[in-house]
């Protein structure tokens, strides 16, 4: 009786043990096979303000009507949208870590009229992988983890889509001089798997 009850707990424990073990598998292999993609417009905060008695579709069907004029206008922009314009301060394009670990598209950084930091990646394509992160560090070209600790870091968040455009608020007080490169990063394994070198515009 003993043995059979030793028997069943020896089955129970090695079935739990399996279904982790399947799950963890899993959750690290699946990514690698299956593409998240996110398509995200730029915030409309960023690229203007709407002009006081206009709605923002209003805003967007005169920029439509105004983007198929082939003459040139002489008219000035309105002002409060002239003003509200958000400028780049720092761009760069996504490389390839390693031959497994791939990455494309560009990443930019505007600086909104308010004085925020926005990073917006556009034609995005990186590896899928487990537990990606968005990094921000002052080194300007990392190669792997341990150049990601030496050069410090900020985190951005985790990465919304390993496919597509999409933008990250970066924290407040982060500065310029800390916009080196843009590191896409599997938290887990501490493994870089794209970087793009940041410089002005």
């Amino acid at each position: 009786m003993a043995k059979i009850t030793v028997r069943r707990a020896l089955l129970v424990a090695g079935l739990v043990a399996l279904g982790v073990a399947a799950y963890v598998a899993y959750w690290l292999i699946a990514p690698l096979f299956v593409d998240t993609v996110v398509e995200e417009e730029l915030p409309f905060s960023v690229g203007a303000e709407v002009p006081p008695g206009m709605t923002r579709v209003q805003v967007e069907a005169t920029m439509v009507a105004v983007a198929e004029v082939d003459e040139a206008v002489d008219e000035a922009m309105p002002a409060p949208m002239e003003a509200a314009s958000a400028s780049a301060v720092a761009s760069g394009s996504f490389r390839d870590a390693d031959r497994f670990h791939r990455g494309e598209g560009t990443a930019t950084v505007y600086r909104t009229p308010e004085g925020a930091l926005l990073l917006r990646l556009e034609e995005f394509r990186v590896t899928n992988g487990p537990d990606l992160r968005v990094l921000i560090s002052p080194a300007p070209n990392p190669d792997d983890g341990s150049d990601v600790d030496i050069g410090g870091y900020v985190e951005v968040g985790r990465l919304k889509g390993n496919v597509g455009s999409q933008n990250y608020e970066l924290p407040p007080g982060l500065g310029e001089d800390g916009l080196g490169s843009v590191i896409i990063y599997c938290w887990p394994f501490r493994v870089v798997f794209s970087v793009a070198a940041l410089s002005p515009p």
